[in-house]
């Protein structure tokens, strides 16, 4: 059963007498532990109808390149495969998503879709709420403990949302079981004839110039073999060796999570039953940081403006330091070709291009030194996050949102003042080097980018 604070009705329609429920497959880009499609099957078997899922791909997402789009279509090639074994005839489509549903919607008798929290997520299913005549109910499958149930209001930082969110875990932390569909859907004629994924990104007018990665694959199953070594072989040290970018220590969860590939309700439940000493440094990220990168981008729809984001302290001391003198200063194109005088910072910036996912760590210091390198915050805030946006594959979300906002003291405190930075928290290369070897994270990042190139000439 899904908990009615998952569920919100998003227009005054009511269900039809017609030939099946249709389930908007949007931000849960996943055939399993997926309660958007659960309540779709839920109110198709009570009907006694079959279940149709719908997937518009447009060209024209903000920041989405070939990079994101092959990730994205990888996972939905098996997504459509499970589908069908299961009896859910899957619709892919070219298509801005809203006119695809629209049209389908006049065979359906009544409409899901998932929940996405940036701005085209919500515009998106606004235009579905007043663009069909039947009903279209949404549902919160991403997070553990929906937004709104967790905080009213845009939080402050961790702290202020931790309690508010462990206090109503145990409420929320089931997983989504897989039910069955009761009728098929395989032979349904539609107006709307399904797409190769294929095809589809063949033929998409993006930035073709960032390309795939050769370390990550799209797809739940591959996001469950990764938790799975993760949990086997890294879960137990996490909390020592998270900041460690020499170390394989990471999950890599969060290109998966981004796309919905897997349920953060089934990566924490299976977190939990490791019952291992790295539980709750993982859960804290997996859900208290996490959710609240969410809660910062619903609440406040100007997320990705410089002079939105910030507590008035860090923005404040931040101007006040502008017109300090910079010891370096260095252009877009210097950054993205990772021109800079620092090898950590360039390791970091290749790490980012070469794989799609930079260290965590590193890409906090990444950041911090591209507001030091800039002639003004607002300028250095721009830069980091076209860069973010441009590579990362879990950028263009609430967290790569809010971990570039981080770098400029959003989420959190004042610290000493001094030049340039203000108050905002300031990090440097010998903070690296007493962490851990650095030293080797360039000759690492730089055995990678020998590797990608040996790759490419063959």
């Amino acid at each position: 059963m899904i908990k009615s604070e998952r569920i919100k009705r998003l227009n005054g329609a009511s269900e039809k007498d017609r030939d099946f429920v249709l389930y908007w497959m949007q931000a849960s880009q996943r055939p399993e532990d997926n309660k958007a499609l659960n309540l779709a099957i839920e109110k198709a078997n009570e009907a006694n109808l079959p279940v149709v899922t719908y997937f518009g791909i447009t060209d024209d997402f903000p920041r989405a390149n070939l990079r994101h789009y092959h990730f994205m279509i990888e996972g939905l090639i098996e997504t459509i495969e499970k589908l069908e074994a299961r009896g859910v005839k899957t619709v892919v489509e070219g298509r801005n998503p809203p006119e695809g549903v629209i049209e389908l919607s006049a065979s359906a008798a009544s409409v899901i879709v998932d929940r996405g929290y940036l701005r085209i997520q919500k515009r998106w299913r606004q235009k579905v709420a007043e663009g069909i005549d039947v009903e279209l109910l949404r549902v919160e499958g991403d997070v553990v403990v929906p937004v709104e149930t967790a905080s009213e209001k845009e939080e402050y930082a961790a702290r202020t949302i931790r309690p508010k969110i462990n206090d109503k875990l145990d409420d929320f932390l089931n997983e989504a079981k897989q039910l069955k569909p009761g009728v098929s859907s395989l032979e349904l004629e539609l107006p709307v004839k399904p797409q190769s994924p294929k095809s589809i990104l063949d033929d998409l007018k993006v930035d073709r110039s960032v390309g795939p990665v050769p370390d990550f694959t799209g797809g739940t199953s591959e996001a469950k073999r990764l938790l799975d070594e993760f949990i086997a072989d890294k879960l137990d040290d996490y909390g020592e060796m998270s900041n460690d970018p020499t170390a394989d220590s990471l999950s890599k969860m969060s290109p998966y999570l981004h796309f919905g590939q897997i349920s953060p309700l089934y990566i924490a439940s299976r977190i939990k039953e490791a019952d291992s000493p790295g539980t709750e440094d993982y859960l804290e990220q997996l859900i208290v940081r996490r959710e609240l990168s969410i809660n910062f981008v619903h609440y406040n729809e100007n997320y990705d403006d410089f002079g939105s984001i910030l507590p008035d302290w860090a923005y404040e001391t931040l101007m006040e330091h502008k017109d300090d003198e910079r010891e370096y200063l260095y252009s877009l194109e210097e950054f993205e070709n990772a021109e800079t005088h620092d090898p950590y910072w360039n390791a970091a910036q290749k790490e980012m291009k070469l794989t799609g996912k930079t260290h965590g760590y590193m890409r906090m210091y990444w950041g911090k030194k591209i507001l030091e390198w800039t002639s003004d915050p607002k300028r250095g805030y721009e830069i980091s996050l076209y860069l973010n946006d441009k590579y990362e594959l879990d950028g263009r979300d609430p967290n790569g949102f809010t971990g570039v906002a981080w770098c400029y003291g959003k989420h959190d405190q004042g610290w000493k003042e001094r030049p340039v930075f203000g108050k905002t928290r300031y990090m440097n290369a010998n903070g690296l080097e007493r962490k851990f070897n650095a030293e080797e994270y360039v000759k690492k990042i730089n055995r990678i980018e020998e590797e990608i190139g040996k790759n490419s000439e063959n």
